[in-house]
């Protein structure tokens, strides 16, 4: 037999073609193999051995080159095409010449294979789909129907994932009609081999008669089908992107270019220049964009030996060591990695934005429904212009002769709520350098930039389009290391200058009244009015200084220091946005990792405070950065958290720091008991609040005390009462539990409660008198919720059984308790600090590491079996990462003042954190 020759192709490949495959030797094998086989079953038998070892051996050559050129993607894609075309063809001859050989075909009895999608492209990821066309001329004969199947078999048994169609030429036609899909995997189709006349055939009759004329319905049609995706993947900033389908991502370019040929007809990107769709600076954006976009499929193909897409956090370090970035000046090698992948994406949505409107221009593409719906449109200001429903510069050599009109035309964008033109973005960012230290200087300047924050009420819009441009950086030069730049942890969903136009966006959103149910403190305060200058611009630099060894909050304060004159701040304003860049977390920290009815808690806050100006400006940044962090960051609990310790401070502000004395509490909280439970006799409410020391009394809201009066009452050593309730102001689960005290209640609790798979945010427990334990839970379900309902009988069964003994946490946890893979890329270094200042009765053992369900239950068996007595636990998580924050005290009742007892209790909690991430891991 004579083996159908290899597709020519461009000399590009990654290596030479024999050295990819020998396909003299392989036409032997297959024609030896031929010759032995009975049937064309023992053909196939015989062949699908000689074929899968050819493939491998080739496979195996590519990722060696890619691994030594980790950038060289096009030559890779192209060279694992071209082999693929070999072994299809080497199918097709098999089944043409050997298995199934006409002496005299007629008419009907032709076919033409064609490579259709990213393969008719000729771009091939490692193991991407082979999509293929059988085409005939009429209806399949019994003879193409045996060839397609033999073909098929052998590329099955070859375990590639094949995607095939078989059709006549008035099918694709019919087909590519109606579905958008198939007319998109048409566009792209390659003649393979077989009968080349049917497929220029098919060519010309696509063109004439689906192509032509329909360009409008295609784009829009692609468009749309972008829209969606979008919708499904997210944006281009989420921080685990899908390279293929996310925004910015591969798919993205590829609809640029499927749109361009349907309707200019080019076969390569580089025709788009002469066309004018593209300039020669705008064709090198695409290219290197989609050479690393590529690069980091292929390699994330080659990671997961399998079809994979999602640049996951485990994926993205293994990427980033394949692709040779290493760690530098503080950061690790995957967030610069990671900075250089958002940058391309954004690039990618810069050349769609251009592209698009291009378009609109020549007619194929309708204008921006936005600009459509706007009924009254404000008169432009002299030096603009509305084109296709875009603000466009009326004169280019007049907006130049002016620098501050690279300011003013975001502001006038703002103003009239126009989209801003491509050719005038382009203009913008070819004349950064305008912006000059004299510019930055300029008063002018500033009051524009403070305007874009302060008067339009959309401040993020101008915000975002200023940062993909670069005129965020030019202006502010101290914003440019944050571009783009990815936190590598779970917690944060944005690269950090996205996150930061978040953070603006929201505080828009409450001045504009729209959250006022949902953050009714914040609205009332912004209401009441604040010196709205020092808030934006705080939030605007609250970040700034991530990415660096130093502390960003530290470094951010600077930073503020010398950008908040430039941007128009008086000195005092200055003095109040440096001081809350250096305390952005304060409030967060206090809130999620402090015992705020500590009554010390909430006055040492007071005193970092100072004032009333600052605490209403501290918890509108606090919120803002916490609902700028990603979906689902913000909750009841958290809002919760931050109104108390809000209110408990002002109150302290208000009226000193004696507004809030253990001693008031306590008598406020048995005043509350006795006023809650009218119809209990006086005589049981004495007993009541005669039983219970005072902790018990400050730490806890009316609510829990009514509750465990009523579990106390009548409650015999013997047996264990317990009452699960939905707490829907702190969207968690209450468990409060009453039982005889003994040794290591809270370790089993805390047990009996990861078994079940609760994730506890708060905890206190309280000895009475007469040595009955009160313990109280607040619980979350995995996605930060309540338990359900029906949820909570299972809840109540495991609990008694974990503290009658019947069930035991160490043993029962070993199997829920393990890392998921994405996790283990994280480097999650424990700190664990002991306070002594912090609580006037108890010692503050804070435990900053790596979260796992069982490290809450090891924790407090660590202390439990060192004799420590835990009054309450403060549960703050936040991604990959959490902060267990424990109040204590020895077995004397006092506080651990002595340093050999704190390294000694700091050694076995190291000890039992280093055990269970191993014991995870296994």
């Amino acid at each position: 037999m004579t083996f159908l020759d290899p597709p020519a192709r461009p000399d590009d490949l990654i290596l030479p073609q024999e050295e990819i495959l020998d396909a003299d030797a392989l036409s032997r094998d297959l024609a030896a193999a031929a010759a032995h086989a009975q049937s064309a079953a023992d053909l196939r038998r015989a062949a699908v051995p000689i074929l899968g070892t050819a493939m491998r051996e080739g496979r195996r050559a590519i990722a060696t080159a890619f691994a030594a050129r980790p950038f060289d993607a096009r030559p890779a894609t192209r060279a694992w095409c071209w082999l693929t075309d070999c072994v299809v063809l080497a199918a097709l001859d098999l089944a043409t010449n050997t298995m199934h050989p006409l002496a005299n075909p007629t008419e009907s009895e032709r076919i033409a294979v064609c490579a259709v999608g990213g393969y008719g492209r000729g771009e091939m990821a490692p193991f991407s789909d082979v999509d293929l066309l059988f085409l005939t001329p009429y209806k399949i004969t019994p003879w193409a129907e045996s060839v397609i199947e033999s073909m098929l078999y052998i590329l099955w048994d070859l375990r590639l994932k094949v995607g095939h169609a078989s059709r006549t030429v008035r099918d694709c036609l019919r087909l590519g009609a109606q579905d958008f899909t198939i007319r998109t995997a048409l566009l792209e189709n390659r003649f393979l081999g077989g009968d080349a006349e049917l497929a220029a055939r098919l060519d010309s009759r696509l063109r004439d008669e689906l192509f032509t004329g329909t360009e409008r319905e295609f784009t829009e049609a692609k468009l749309a089908e972008r829209d969606s995706r979008h919708e499904k993947q997210g944006e281009r900033y989420m921080v685990e992107p899908n390279v293929k389908e996310g925004k910015g991502g591969l798919r993205d370019l590829q609809s640029l270019f499927w749109i361009a040929k349907y309707i200019h007809h080019v076969r390569e990107v580089g025709e788009l220049v002469a066309l004018g769709t593209f300039t020669g600076d705008e064709l090198g954006t695409f290219i290197r964009a989609e050479n690393f976009l590529w690069a980091v499929r292929c390699h994330l193909h080659l990671i997961a030996n399998r079809a994979n897409d999602q640049l996951t956090f485990d994926m993205q370090v293994e990427v980033a060591e394949r692709m040779g970035y290493t760690d530098r000046g503080g950061r690790r090698g995957v967030e610069i990695f990671m900075q250089n992948y958002f940058r391309h994406a954004t690039a990618v949505g810069d050349l769609t934005r251009i592209f698009l409107t291009k378009l609109e221009a020549a007619q194929q593409k309708s204008e921006p429904l936005l600009q459509r719906l706007l009924k009254r449109r404000k008169k432009l200001r002299p030096g603009y212009a509305r084109v296709n429903g875009r603000l466009a510069i009326a004169d280019e050599a007049d907006f130049l002769s002016d620098p501050l009109n690279l300011l003013r035309l975001f502001e006038e964008g703002l103003r009239t709520g126009l989209l801003i033109h491509p050719e005038a973005m382009l203009l913008v960012t070819n004349h950064l350098g305008l912006i000059g230290e004299g510019f930055r200087n300029d008063a002018r300047a500033q009051k524009l930039f403070l305007d874009l924050l302060l008067k339009h009420g959309n401040p993020e819009r101008a915000l975002r389009r200023m940062n993909e441009l670069g005129v965020l950086s030019a202006f502010i030069p101290e914003f440019e290391p944050v571009r783009a730049m990815m936190q590598f942890n779970m917690y944060h969903h944005y690269t950090v200058d996205e996150h930061i136009i978040q953070c603006v966006s929201h505080l828009a959103r409450i001045e504009r009244r729209e959250l006022i149910e949902e953050l009714p403190v914040s609205s009332e305060i912004l209401k009441e009015g604040i010196n709205r200058r020092v808030l934006y611009v705080a939030l605007l630099l609250h970040d700034i200084g991530k990415g660096r060894p130093e502390d960003h909050s530290i470094l951010g304060a600077r930073i503020t220091r010398k950008v908040a004159p430039r941007l128009g701040l008086k000195a005092r304003e200055v003095d109040t946005a440096e001081w809350l860049v250096r305390h952005h977390l304060l409030m967060s920290d206090t809130a999620q990792k402090r015992d705020i009815a500590d009554p010390r808690t909430v006055r040492d806050f007071a005193k970092a405070v100072q004032s009333r100006e600052r605490l209403d400006l501290l918890l509108l940044l606090t919120v803002c950065d916490i609902r700028g962090v990603g979906p689902g960051t913000w909750n009841n609990w958290k809002a919760s958290l931050l109104r108390a310790l809000y209110r408990q401070t002002r109150r302290v502000l208000e009226d000193g720091m004696e507004a809030l004395t253990r001693e008031q509490r306590g008598a406020d909280a048995k005043r509350n008991l006795r006023e809650a439970l009218p119809n209990w006799d006086t005589r049981d409410l004495k007993a009541e609040t005669a039983r219970h020391y005072a902790p018990y009394w400050q730490g806890l809201h009316v609510t829990a005390h009514v509750v465990f009066a009523r579990l106390l009452r009548d409650l015999h050593a013997d047996e264990i009462a317990i009452d699960l309730a939905i707490d829907a102001d702190r969207d968690a689960t209450r468990a409060c539990f009453a039982l005889a005290d003994h040794p290591g209640i809270f370790s089993r609790l805390a047990g009996a409660l990861a078994l079940v798979g609760a994730n506890v945010v708060d905890a206190r427990t309280y000895t009475s008198k007469d040595g009955f334990a009160t313990a109280v839970f607040w619980i979350q379900d995995a996605d930060g919720h309540p338990f359900e309902e029906s949820r909570l009988p299972r809840l109540r069964q495991m609990i008694q059984k974990t503290l009658k003994g019947e069930v035991v946490p160490r043993d029962a946890i070993k199997s829920r308790d393990k890392l998921r893979k994405r996790e283990r890329a994280f480097r999650v270094p424990t700190h664990i600090t002991f306070d002594n200042d912090g609580s006037e009765i108890y010692t503050i053992i804070e435990v900053d590491t790596r979260d796992r369900p069982g490290l809450l239950y090891d924790l407090t068996r660590t202390l439990a079996a060192a004799n420590v007595y835990i009054a309450s636990a403060v549960i703050a998580t936040y991604g990959e990462q959490v902060v267990d924050t424990f109040y204590v005290k020895d077995m004397f009742g006092l506080k651990f003042h002595t340093e050999s007892k704190r390294v000694a209790l700091e050694k076995k909690l190291r000890t039992a954190i280093d055990e269970g991430v191993e014991r995870a891991r296994e």
